[in-house]
């Protein structure tokens, strides 16, 4: 645990009772604060009774006095579309509202590094898509390589349920926009942007707000190195704005769309080969060719990304390789489930809009589709592109029917579950096919989140392997 620094002595209201709230809650008493906690939730005030917090009704009338802060879990609104009606009473009463990222990055820091031989290190990775792979994988390089890591923040522990820094420790932190968006204090080492497509713009009132509340990772405080992906406008206007010039080696840009040039620190993958060029050299080249647990070009691009973490951190390239080699990918990111009669089944039940689920079309050639779910605007029409990849499409949930009007050409069938749809697709497919699931939609449909989807697609694959 990470006891929370600078408020010894004083009240603190945590509104949100879920993992990262019980957290705050607990690091928060660790570091001498009276924890005055709430949730709108009756299951959740229980759970947090039980374990010893003291419950606040912040709903009542004198609820904010003589309290220092008001912190909130990542999934209350505090701006757009509206904000959550107590956050808009603390900010009327003057209360400072933060959340457990901004309070993990004001307490990390401890006396004991003075006697460090290597002071510990943040690194901290947002955009769009591609995240959650990328912090796995910068900490399963580090791991592979012998050095002490922590991984946390959206992906692994809480950000403030960690252990304390050990001497040149890296802590590996995935933050959503949720999360960069109202944390106070933001002053990672290095700062990873991997993409930015649209998402999440209720909450951020538009694309312009989604992308300033990524970009507040670069300047709270400002990063000692950026990486930064360049494939899209804003990261090239990113990537321009933290730069002092074409050379400067503090930004490494990296892409999948093309080949980067000039003198300064890129990293970009083309055909199948990452490249590292730096003052115009080649410094190194790694095959990803034939790394299983990163199949496609948006693999590639974390590969990249997680590659050039690991380089300005100082290991060598073919540490790098040989880790990438053994990384066997997350759960529910084109996660191979297994393979029968030349046929590979792979769950990418995180491919929850459009853009993730092109990637993760444009990885395979011939696919046998399991889409649908909760549609997003404009449902797969985009997808246009890839499909040539399908043989067939295998449509469930809510969407399913409005799926199957923009899929053109492409065979279909309406499955409605995934029971059917996994059945479907088995007894459908040869040789040389992937069974893929990438839904193009949200879970909450018939599931409580992408997890428990990816978990249903898997048992089910998993079944009729075995009689296979």
């Amino acid at each position: 645990m990470i006891p929370v620094k600078g408020f010894d002595g004083r009240k603190v209201a945590v509104l949100g009772l879920g993992r990262s709230g019980l957290a705050t809650a607990h690091a928060l008493e660790a570091g001498g604060a009276e924890a005055l906690c709430w949730d709108d939730g009756q299951e959740a005030r229980e759970r947090a009774e039980g374990q010893g917090l003291i419950l606040h009704d912040l709903n009542k009338g004198n609820a904010w006095e003589d309290v220092a802060a008001l912190i909130v879990s990542p999934g209350i609104p505090h701006l757009y579309p509206e904000p959550n009606k107590l956050i808009a009473r603390a900010m009327e009463a003057g209360v400072p509202v933060d959340n457990d990222i901004g309070l993990f990055f004001r307490s990390f820091a401890d006396q004991e590094w003075d006697n460090f031989d290597t002071l510990p290190r943040i690194v901290a990775v947002t955009g769009s898509n591609g995240k959650s792979t990328t912090s796995a994988l910068i900490h399963h390089v580090l791991e592979h390589a012998g050095k002490p890591t922590q991984l946390a923040g959206n992906i692994g522990r809480g950000v403030l349920d960690i252990d304390p820094a050990h001497d040149g420790e890296v802590v590996v932190l995935e933050l959503s926009s949720y999360q960069t968006d109202l944390a106070r204090s933001l002053t990672p080492d290095i700062a990873v942007f991997t993409n930015l497509s649209p998402d999440h713009l209720d909450r951020h009132g538009g694309k312009g707000g989604y992308f300033a509340a990524k970009r507040r990772l670069f300047s709270e405080g400002g990063p000692d190195r950026a990486v930064v992906g360049v494939d899209e406008a804003e990261g090239v206007y990113l990537a321009g704005q933290l730069s002092e010039g074409a050379a400067d080696d503090r930004v490494i840009r990296i892409s999948v769309d093309r080949k980067l040039t000039g003198p300064g620190w890129q990293v970009f993958a083309r055909k199948g080969f990452l490249s590292e060029y730096r003052k115009g050299r080649q410094i190194a080249s790694v095959d990803l060719r034939a790394v299983k647990g990163l199949p496609g070009s948006h693999n590639h691009q974390n590969a990249c990304a997680a590659y050039a973490v690991c380089r300005s951190i100082g290991l060598a390239p073919k540490v790098i390789e040989a880790a990438f080699n053994a990384f066997k990918g997350l759960p529910h990111r084109s996660q191979l489930v297994g393979e029968a009669n030349g046929v590979a089944f792979v769950n990418d039940s995180k491919a929850t809009n459009v853009d993730s689920a092109r990637a993760a079309l444009g990885a395979f050639k011939s696919i046998r589709w399991i889409a649908g779910g909760l549609g997003k605007d404009g449902g797969i029409e985009s997808l246009s592109d890839v499909l040539s990849h399908v043989a067939k499409a295998y449509l469930i949930g809510h969407s399913a029917r409005e799926f199957a009007l923009q899929l053109r050409d492409v065979p279909y069938e309406i499955c409605e579950t995934m029971q059917n749809a996994v059945a479907a697709a088995s007894r459908d497919a040869q040789s040389g096919d992937t069974v893929l699931l990438a839904p193009a939609a949200a879970s909450f449909d018939q599931y409580p989140d992408f997890e428990k989807r990816g978990e249903d697609f898997t048992r089910l694959v998993q079944s009729i392997l075995q009689d296979m």
